[in-house]
């Protein structure tokens, strides 16, 4: 239960170092994008490359180069989703959420808020997060892709031109 053998520690050591190694390669030659986490095909990819690494360094029924294909396989299948996405939009909007608005100039956008379920609590909470003690100060705050709060601050006269591609939480149903 506690130690098994040497060889089994050997054995981990071994194909740990060969498995990161590969995985250290293969994010190095696809490119940034491979880890990025813009939405959530890629936060899929990310969970699933380090599920990989802990699958190959953990059960002896799964070689190490089981696991570089399937590291390499990870990264081709996130290369060719992100290459089409890029170039068909129709594509791009089935493995891709929308970012959606959430509260702009003083008003929560209470549909959005429901069918995003997001609390008024959650987005005071990233409020605060972004270090703002009044609400005057947001023009706007948008649940983006990926899961994560994005707070706008500025005056409310000024046009909010980052928002350009954020579906308009206050005509959701």
């Amino acid at each position: 239960m506690f130690f098994d053998s040497w060889w089994d520690l050997l054995r981990t050591l071994v194909v740990g170092t060969c498995a990161y190694l590969g995985l250290v390669t293969m994010l190095r030659v696809s490119g940034k994008r491979t880890l990025a986490k813009m939405n959530a095909f890629d936060l899929v990819v990310t969970v699933a490359l380090g599920s990989t690494l802990a699958t190959v360094l953990l059960t002896k029924d799964v070689s190490l180069a089981e696991g570089l294909f399937a590291f390499a396989l990870l990264c081709c299948l996130q290369f060719v989703i992100a290459f089409v996405s890029v170039r068909w939009p129709a594509f791009q909007s089935l493995v891709k959420a929308e970012p959606t608005l959430l509260f702009f100039r003083g008003q929560f956008l209470r549909a959005a808020m429901c069918q995003e379920r997001v609390t008024e609590e959650e987005v005071f909470a990233a409020i605060r997060n972004d270090g703002a003690a009044s609400l005057t100060a947001i023009t706007a705050v948008v649940l983006e892709t990926d899961g994560s709060f994005s707070v706008l601050k500025g005056a409310a006269s000024e046009k909010a031109t980052t928002l350009r591609y954020v579906r308009d939480g206050s005509r959701q149903a």
